[in-house]
């Protein structure tokens, strides 16, 4: 029998389960995973002292809210905070990996983590796994290079810029740092540009919703705040639709009850129970 597998590559790229999966789908009728559509905000943006990082608190099951209030602004390190995206399992798990060996990093140089250490190897986890794991992530934090902002995306590419956006709610959030962001922002100006641009994604974005929360992160300190502003909180109904006993009128009533006999014939030797159901209505 003739292996579907070739030879692994001995450098470069090795795509060598291509044929096995193209196999499987055309000839059993396997169909192969898909990418699974989530929604969420996330943003960051850098300022004058540090860098602002914002998140929708929106987690969905398909079309259901599954919960209004969740956290996605994950723990890295004292001065590392990362914004998840995608399947909320994964970039639970994922941060909390890199958050455990950044850690043994630091242990081991005697060192305070950079925050390019956490990007490569967020990047080299995410890539080994090519998308599967479904983890879009805005990584921000202050060391000693300044401040520093980077995207990764579940394939594990990685961008730099001074302001970034991922999620669907994600060209809502950009056309907000578009039009308003500037160089050398004071930390007040950048906050309220954040909390502008995930109520742009809350109110664009079906899968968005609920609070903004956001964290502040400079050389000195690291500031979280939950749910430090509710753009979409639910108003006070103005009429009450409770209604007494007795309001609904009812004009007959009708009682089922179920009988069961038993009914035994003698079949030669043995016995046979039949049972007969009635439906019994008065």
């Amino acid at each position: 029998m003739t292996s579907l597998l070739p030879e692994p590559s001995k450098s470069g790229f090795d795509f060598s389960l291509h044929s096995r999966n193209a196999h499987l789908s055309s000839q059993s009728g396997m169909s192969l995973p898909k990418a699974t559509s989530t929604g969420t905000t996330i943003v960051g943006c850098i300022f004058r002292d540090g860098v602002v990082l914002g998140a929708d608190t929106r987690a969905t099951e398909g079309p259901i809210v599954a919960d209004k209030n969740c956290e996605k602004i994950h723990y890295i390190s004292d001065n590392i905070r990362c914004c998840g995206a995608g399947t909320a399992a994964d970039t639970e798990f994922v941060t909390a990996l890199i958050s455990s060996n950044m850690q043994l990093h630091g242990l081991h140089t005697g060192r305070k983590p950079r925050v390019v250490t956490a990007m490569t190897m967020l990047k080299q986890r995410l890539f080994q796994y090519q998308g599967h794991i479904g983890a879009a992530l805005v990584l921000g934090g202050y060391d000693a290079s300044g401040p520093n902002l980077f995207t990764v995306a579940p394939h594990g590419s990685t961008d730099k810029l001074p302001y970034v956006t991922m999620g669907s709610g994600s060209l809502a959030a950009m056309s907000v740092f578009e039009s308003g962001w500037t160089k050398d922002m004071d930390r007040e100006s950048a906050v309220q540009l954040v909390i502008a641009a995930i109520s742009s994604g809350i109110f664009n974005d079906l899968g968005s919703g609920s609070n903004v929360d956001v964290c502040v992160i400079t050389k000195d300190q690291t500031d979280m705040y939950r749910n430090l502003e509710k753009p979409n909180e639910r108003g006070v109904k103005e009429q009450k639709y409770g209604f007494s006993k007795g309001t609904t009128p009812w004009t007959k009533e009708r009682i089922r009850e179920m009988i069961v006999r038993e009914d035994v014939l003698e079949v030669g030797k043995g016995t046979v129970t039949a049972t007969t159901e009635t439906m019994d209505t008065s």
